[in-house]
């Protein structure tokens, strides 16, 4: 016969044993939920800027490259276009598309093994470009790659600004986790570290650029020729005449040839007169464009959005009495493998616009040949910033040609000049970027 105490114990043993299996079920839910993450708190459909947990930098397609195959990397966050991800709905999970070149961020070959590439690709909706978001805590999250389940990593967990990003077996290391900002509130002081794009096609004599070409015929332009898509001039000459008869300086003035947002002009001359040149309205590119004698302005970049890009790849400019390149609208203008001769300035962020932007210009492998006021000006009370390197600058012995000047921009009077030369926050270039031939 049992005691009571022997039922006491047997009803205290069976609640032990209930308790422990509880706590037991519980511990691994929690395991699990921090080694996984919860997929179920994901940030909702938009544009991001993702920053590594370990270094504090941002994804970004280096050099903000536009072609397939180009492997993404980590820099300090700047809120450009080729740091700004699109996260959209895909299947059971998302893309991420880089909004300034609209590719997607993929692993290579679909590789389901750890250490490959994850770059930008044409977008197909593939499971190597779909990922899964498992929240580590708040806005911070391992990106799963749906394919095979490997973390989108930091090589090597370096926390250095450059380095390339892969996938890898997901786990706790913090060089797996990243942290999503809405676009808009990235941070706003731009990378200290040179442009990532390396100068390309030096010429073959140092003592000279580049040759000018000779144009294949001549058309006259009598209203504003308008481009979508891609247009290739083979290196034909444009120039105005009727109402586009002009090359002064008067304001307003109709533009030669009119690019639609997302638009490439490329292997055209634009004689004289020129009128406004061109205008772009969105992203654009212009590649192997040639102004042999230039109106009020070269080129003229409008659009409000802080995530365009535009890009300026080869080509040259003379005889201009003021702005060639003028930047009216928002976001990035990338001007490389360039040659300019007999000008004002190469480029201004508009000092006096009615709406006002933070601009952005990276100037890469130049050309300058004096006589010429400035290469860049730019506004640091809107928070624009002027990135330079592989500088040539010919005949200029005096030093005459300033090469970053800084004003107050207003929205309406004259903007007024503040100083030039380098600095760790607007105007980023060293001594060493910059390279005289008298």
């Amino acid at each position: 016969m049992r005691t009571r105490n022997q039922h006491a114990r047997r009803r205290g043993g069976r609640a032990a044993a209930s308790f422990v299996a509880i706590a037991s079920l519980v511990l691994a839910g929690l395991t699990a939920l921090f080694a996984t993450g919860s997929a179920t708190a994901a940030p909702a459909a938009g544009s991001y800027s993702l920053s590594n947990a370990a270094s504090g930098l941002c994804l970004e397609v280096p050099g903000a490259g536009t072609s397939d195959g180009v492997q993404l990397a980590q820099r300090s966050c700047s809120g450009a276009a080729n740091q700004t991800w699109q996260l959209k709905s895909s299947g059971s999970g998302y893309t991420l598309t880089a909004a300034h070149s609209a590719k997607c961020a993929g692993v290579r070959g679909a590789s389901t093994s750890a250490g490959k590439t994850v770059e930008q690709q044409s977008c197909t909706g593939g499971a190597g470009q779909v990922w899964t978001l498992a929240q580590v805590s708040g806005s911070t999250y391992q990106v799963v790659n749906a394919n095979g389940g490997k973390c989108l990593n930091v090589k090597d967990s370096s926390v250095a600004a450059g380095a390339l990003v892969q996938q890898n077996s997901c786990d706790s290391v913090t060089s797996k986790r990243w942290t999503f900002t809405a676009a808009g509130s990235t941070p706003t002081d731009p990378p200290t570290d040179p442009p990532t794009d390396p100068p390309t096609d030096p010429p073959t004599d140092p003592d000279s650029p580049p040759a000018w070409p000779t144009a294949t015929s001549s058309q006259a332009v009598t209203s504003t020729m308008k481009v979508s898509g891609t247009y290739d001039g083979n290196l034909k000459r444009f120039y105005g005449s009727g109402d586009l008869g002009s090359d002064g300086q008067d304001e307003d003035q109709p533009a030669l040839i009119e690019l639609a947002d997302g638009a490439t002009l490329q292997n055209v001359i634009l004689g004289s007169p020129a009128a406004d040149g061109v205008h772009c309205l969105g992203a654009c590119t212009l590649k192997n464009v040639w102004w042999e004698d230039v109106g009020e302005d070269a080129a003229t970049f409008l659009g409000g959005s802080s995530s365009l890009v535009r890009t300026i790849d080869g080509g040259g400019a003379k005889l201009a009495d003021d702005k060639v390149f003028q930047h009216n609208g928002g976001g990035t203008l990338v001007i490389k493998n360039f040659q300019v001769s007999d000008f004002g300035k190469l480029y201004r962020s508009c000092g006096n616009c009615s709406t006002q932007y933070g601009r952005h210009v990276q100037v890469q492998n130049v050309w300058i040949t004096a006589p010429g006021d400035g290469l860049v000006g730019i506004n640091p009370n809107y928070g624009d910033t002027a990135r330079l390197s592989g500088v040539t600058i010919y005949d200029d012995g005096d030093r005459d040609i300033d090469i970053c000047t800084k004003y107050k921009g207003v929205t309406s009077g004259e903007p007024s000049k503040t100083g030039t030369g380098p600095d760790s926050t607007n105007c980023l270039y060293a001594t060493s970027d910059i390279t005289y031939v008298d």
